[in-house]
C-alpha cells in the first residue's frame, strides 16, 4: 500500500473549522454588536425624530400644534421644500422659516439671503450653526460651545420676548456686530435669540434651538407665546424644509466632483473610519520579533518532503532548479570538510583550490561539476547526482 493511502485525514495543515472560529470569533462578535447598536440607534432616532420641525406632523418633535394655533389667528402656513419656492415666497407680508439651515449648500445660503435681505418680510432661522449663519445673516457668528441650559429669561428689550417671558431657547449661542440687533435669552452672556433688522423694514430672527416649536414643548414656559409672536407677525408663514435632494443648484457649477456631492459630515465620518482601520491594522498585524516555533499537526519525514519537491520539479521540467539545489547543498556540505568558511562555500576561487588540495590535485573536473551549466535532460540530471555523491564520498574518505 502506498504512503499516501495510509496517511490519516489529520495530516492536512489547513486550519479546522474550530480553529477558524476561535481566531475570528472576536471580530465576528464586534461586528454583530456594531450592527445591533446601529439598528437600535436608528430605531430610536426614527421613532423620536420622525417629522421633526414639520408643521404637518403631530409627533412629539413635529410642529403641527404651532401651525394650528397660527391658523386660528388667521396666519396661513405653507410648506416648501425647494430653494426656488422659498425665494419666490419672500415678501413684506410673509414670514419665511428655515427649519434646518445647515442642510443648505453655501450657494443656496447666499441665494436665499439675496432674496430675503430687502424683501421687507421676516426670516426665522432655526438652530443655524456656523456653517450657515454667517452667510444667511452677515455679521452674526455662532459660538462653538452650546448653551448648558434650555430655560432662559429674555433680558432684552424685544417686545415679543418680554411678553413671552422665560422660554426654552438655549442651544446655539450667537454674537453679532450689528449695534441695532436685539440680543435675547443670554446664556453666559451670549444670546440664544437674535433679531437683526434688515433694509426695507424686514428683519431676521435667529433661534438657537427648535424647542419652542416642538409639539411636546409648546405648552411649557412661555414657548407658545414666543413662537406665535415670532411667526405670526405677518399674514403668511412659509415653512421651508431644506432637503439634500433639492436640485436647485444642479446647474450652478458648484458641485464639480464626487467629494462636492457629499456633506461635510460624511467626510468626517470617512476620516474616522480610516483612523479606525489603521488602528485595527496595527492591532491585528504580525508583530516583528524572534521566530516562535509552532507545533505541526503531524510529523513528516524529511524523505517525504524531498520526494514531494522532486515531483514538483519533475512536473515543471525544472532541471535547472533541481541541479542548482543539488550543487548548492553539496558545496555547503563540502566547504567545512576542506576548511573553507561557510560564507565562501559558493565562491569558485575559494572552494575549488581547497578541494583540489584535499584530493591531491585530482580535481580537474570540479569546475563543471560544482559550477557548470544545468543538465539538458533527465539522464544528465541523474548522472550529475551520482557524480556529486561520489565526490562527497571521496572528500569524506579518511
Amino acid at each position: 500500500m502506498s504512503t499516501e493511502a495510509t496517511l490519516p485525514a489529520t495530516t492536512s495543515a489547513s486550519p479546522t473549522a474550530r480553529q477558524v472560529w476561535t481566531r475570528s470569533r472576536g471580530v465576528a462578535l464586534a461586528v454583530v454588536l456594531l450592527l445591533i447598536a446601529g439598528v437600535a440607534i436608528a430605531a430610536v432616532r426614527s421613532q423620536a425624530r420622525h417629522g421633526a420641525l414639520d408643521p404637518r406632523s403631530a409627533d412629539p418633535h413635529g410642529s403641527r400644534a404651532v401651525a394650528e394655533l397660527l391658523a386660528d389667528r388667521g396666519v396661513s402656513t405653507r410648506v416648501v421644500t425647494t430653494l426656488g419656492a422659498a425665494r419666490s415666497a419672500a415678501g413684506p407680508d410673509t414670514t419665511l422659516l428655515v427649519a434646518v439651515p445647515d442642510l443648505m449648500t453655501h450657494r443656496q445660503q447666499t441665494r436665499l439671503h439675496s432674496a430675503t435681505a430687502a424683501s421687507g418680510g421676516r426670516t426665522v432661522l432655526v438652530a443655524a450653526g456656523g456653517w450657515s449663519v454667517e452667510r444667511l445673516v452677515p455679521g452674526v457668528t455662532a459660538d462653538p460651545a452650546t448653551s448648558p441650559g434650555s430655560t432662559l429669561a429674555p433680558r432684552c428689550a424685544l417686545p415679543e420676548a418680554r411678553r413671552a417671558g422665560s422660554a426654552d431657547t438655549g442651544g446655539i449661542r450667537y454674537t453679532t456686530t450689528h449695534l441695532d440687533a436685539d440680543s435675547c435669552y443670554p446664556s453666559e452672556r451670549l444670546a440664544t435669540l437674535l433679531r437683526v433688522p434688515a433694509s426695507g423694514g424686514g428683519d431676521t430672527v435667529v433661534l438657537g434651538a427648535p424647542d419652542i416649536l416642538y409639539n411636546k414643548r409648546l405648552d411649557e414656559q412661555g414657548n407658545a407665546s414666543l413662537a406665535l409672536q415670532l411667526l405670526g407677525s405677518r399674514a403668511h408663514l412659509v415653512w421651508y424644509l431644506p432637503s439634500l435632494a433639492d436640485g436647485s443648484t444642479a446647474d450652478s457649477g458648484e458641485r464639480k466632483n464626487f467629494l462636492d456631492l457629499l456633506p461635510s459630515g460624511w467626510l468626517w465620518g470617512t476620516l474616522q473610519l480610516f483612523i479606525a482601520a489603521v488602528i485595527a491594522a496595527f492591532w491585528r498585524a504580525r508583530r516583528f520579533g524572534p521566530l516562535v516555533p509552532e507545533k505541526l499537526p503531524v510529523a513528516i519525514r524529511a524523505s517525504e518532503t524531498a520526494e514531494g519537491r522532486a515531483r514538483l520539479y519533475r512536473r515543471a521540467n525544472a532541471r535547472d532548479r533541481a541541479a542548482a539545489a543539488l550543487r548548492s547543498a553539496t558545496r555547503t556540505r563540502l566547504a567545512p570538510l576542506v576548511g573553507v568558511p561557510a560564507a565562501q562555500a559558493h565562491a569558485p576561487e575559494a572552494l575549488l583550490p581547497a578541494l583540489s588540495a584535499h584530493l591531491h590535485g585530482d580535481g580537474q573536473n570540479l569546475q563543471p561539476l560544482l559550477f557548470g551549466p544545468p543538465p539538458g535532460d533527465d539522464a544528465a540530471l541523474v548522472a550529475l547526482t551520482d557524480q556529486l555523491d561520489a565526490l562527497e564520498r571521496e572528500v569524506r574518505r579518511p
